[in-house]
C-alpha cells in the first residue's frame, strides 16, 4: 500500500513551499489509494513552538488536506506512532547500536576546533573538504563532545527519481557524516530514515532542496537492512525574478493568505498548478478533481514561478461562484475586521453590498475598499461631478433632471430601477453618460464605483435624493 508523508518542522508558520509539498503528497496518496502521514518534526527544541504547530496544522486543514494518519488538531490518528519525533526519542539508540556493531558508525572526539583548521586548509589548497579521520575503525568509545559519524563507502549510488528522473552520486565524494552528537541526540539525516521506515513510508516526494541529503539516507537505511524507499524531488517555488521565494516577494506563509482573503479552494487549485499540470491549458479543479488527474509523471522538473496575477485571477473566480450566503459570511467577518459598522445596514443592504463586490474584488480582503461610501455621506471635490466636455451648468441641470425622475419613481420599483431610468433617459434629449456621470459621483463620491443603479438599490430613495441634493449644492 502506498503510504505518503509530510514532516514539517515547527519552526514558523506554515510555508507556501511545505504546503505545496502536502498537498503533492496528499495528492498522490489519494489516487493510489494510499494513506497520507502527517509527522512532526520537532527535535530542534531551541526554535520548535507549539504555536507553529497548531498553524502548521491548522494551516493544511483548512486547505482540505488534513492528515489520515498522523498528528491532527484533534490528537494523533493512528498505530504507528507517535507521530512527533520529541516523543520519540527512546526509539533511536538500538538502531544506533546497530550501525556502531556493524562498523557502518564510529565515535569521533574531533574538536570542532581540529575541523575548522582541516577546512581552512583545504580551502587555501583549493581542494573539497572531505573528512574522513583514521579512526573510521572504531577504535574510540563515547566519550563527552564525541559525535557519531556514518562511515561512507567509495561507490556509485543512484537512484530512480519519481520525477526528475535517474540521479547518481559519487559517494567518493562524500565525507563520514554525522548521524548523532551523543546517544541522546540524533540528527535529522539518521531518525527521518528511522521514522519513515516504522511509519512504514512507501514514498518520499520532497523539494528539490533535499536532494543532497537522499544519498545519506540511502546508505542508512540500506546499512539498517531497510526496504529501500522512492523518492520524487519537486521543483522549488522561485520568485517572479527566478529567485527562491522570500517575504521580499510578498506572503510567504498560508496564514499571510488566508488574513488577505484567499479561499482555500482557490489556494489548493494554485498550488497544485504550481509544478503539475494535466498536459493542458486548464486552470480550474476541484480538490476531488486533482486527486483523479494526479500524476507524478506530470509535476515539471524546473522550477516553478510564482504569479499572484494568475492566483488573484483564481481566487476571483471562486469568489463570484460562492453561494450569497457564504459570500455574505466570509464577506461580513472582513468587512467587520476593516473597521466597518454593520450594524448601520439592514441585511437588504448587507448582502446587495457584499453581492456587489464580490463581482469585483479579487481577495476578500480587499471588501469594503471602494464602499465605505454606503455607509456614510461621501466627501468629495464638486469638479469631479461634470462628465467630459459637460459644463458645470449642465452637469447641475442633469442632476436636478434626474432628480425629478428618482423622486417620481416608486421605492417599491427600486429592483428595477436600472431599467426604468434607463428607458426614461432614452426617452429624453439627455445622453446616457451626461445623467450617469454626474448620478455615479454624487452617489459615491468616486470616478470610479460600482454602477450608479446597484448603489440606488442599496441607498434606499431617501438617501439617494439626499446625496444628489448635496451634488447640487457643490455646482451652485
Amino acid at each position: 500500500m502506498i503510504r505518503t508523508r509530510i514532516a514539517p518542522s515547527p519552526t514558523g508558520k506554515l510555508h507556501i513551499g511545505t504546503a505545496r509539498t502536502a498537498l503533492f503528497n496528499y495528492l498522490y496518496a489519494k489516487n493510489q489509494g494510499g494513506t497520507y502521514v502527517l509527522r512532526i518534526e520537532d527535535t530542534d527544541k531551541n526554535r520548535s513552538t507549539k504555536e507553529s504547530e497548531h498553524d502548521i496544522l491548522a494551516g493544511l486543514e483548512w486547505l482540505g488536506i488534513g492528515a489520515d494518519e498522523g498528528v491532527t488538531t484533534e490528537g494523533e490518528l493512528g498505530d504507528l506512532g507517535p507521530y512527533r519525533q520529541s516523543d520519540r526519542t527512546g526509539t533511536y539508540r538500538q538502531y544506533l547500536e546497530v550501525l556502531i556493531e556493524s562498523g557502518d558508525a564510529y565515535w569521533c572526539p574531533t574538536s570542532g576546533e581540529e575541523l575548522d583548521r582541516l577546512k581552512k586548509e583545504a580551502d587555501a589548497s583549493k581542494q573539497p573538504f572531505i573528512y574522513r579521520p583514521e579512526h573510521r575503525d572504531g577504535r574510540y568509545e563515547y566519550q563527552e563532545g564525541s559525535v557519531l559519524r556514518f562511515k561512507v563507502p567509495d561507490e556509485v549510488i543512484w537512484f530512480e527519481d519519481k520525477i526528475k528522473g535517474k540521479i547518481e552520486f559519487d559517494t567518493s565524494l562524500m565525507g563520514d557524516f554525522v548521524i548523532a552528537k551523543g546517544w541522546d541526540n540524533p540528527l535529522y539525516n539518521f531518525v527521518v530514515v528511522i521514522d519513515d521506515e516504522l511509519m512504514q513510508i512507501t514514498h518520499i516526494i520532497r523539494g528539490e532542496d533535499h536532494i543532497s541529503n537522499t544519498p545519506k539516507q540511502i546508505l542508512i537505511n540500506r546499512a539498517l537492512g531497510f526496504k529501500r524507499k522512492n523518492f520524487g524531488h519537486m521543483p522549488l517555488i522561485l520568485a517572479p525574478d527566478k529567485s527562491k521565494m522570500s517575504k521580499r516577494h510578498g506572503a510567504t506563509s498560508v496564514e499571510d493568505y488566508r488574513a488577505l482573503g484567499y479561499l482555500p479552494e482557490a489556494m489548493v487549485n494554485f498550488l497544485a498548478l504550481l509544478g503539475w499540470n494535466e498536459g493542458n491549458d486548464r486552470e480550474d479543479y476541484t480538490l476531488e478533481e486533482l486527486v483523479q488527474k494526479f500524476s507524478l509523471k506530470r509535476v515539471q522538473k524546473s522550477g516553478a514561478v510564482f504569479n499572484k496575477e494568475k492566483l488573484d485571477s483564481i481566487n476571483a473566480k471562486y469568489i463570484r461562484a460562492l453561494p450569497i450566503a457564504e459570500k455574505v459570511r466570509i464577506g461580513s467577518e472582513f468587512l467587520t475586521h476593516n473597521g466597518f459598522d454593520l450594524d448601520k445596514l439592514s441585511q437588504s443592504q448587507l448582502e446587495q453590498i457584499i453581492s456587489i463586490e464580490c463581482d469585483r474584488i479579487k481577495t476578500f480582503g480587499e471588501i469594503g475598499d471602494d464602499v465605505k461610501f454606503f455607509f456614510e455621506t461621501p466627501e468629495y471635490d464638486g469638479e469631479i461631478l461634470v462628465w467630459k466636455n459637460m459644463t458645470a451648468e449642465e452637469a447641475k441641470a442633469s442632476l436636478e433632471w434626474v432628480k425629478e425622475q428618482v423622486y417620481n419613481i416608486d421605492e417599491d420599483s427600486y429592483t428595477e430601477i436600472e431599467s426604468r431610468l434607463k428607458e426614461i433617459i432614452n426617452e429624453s434629449d439627455w445622453g446616457m453618460g451626461q445623467v450617469l456621470w454626474p448620478l455615479r459621483v454624487a452617489l459615491s463620491g468616486q470616478e470610479r464605483s460600482p454602477s450608479p443603479f446597484e448603489i440606488m438599490q442599496v441607498l434606499g430613495k431617501d438617501e439617494t435624493l439626499a446625496r444628489i441634493d448635496q451634488a447640487i449644492q457643490k455646482l451652485s
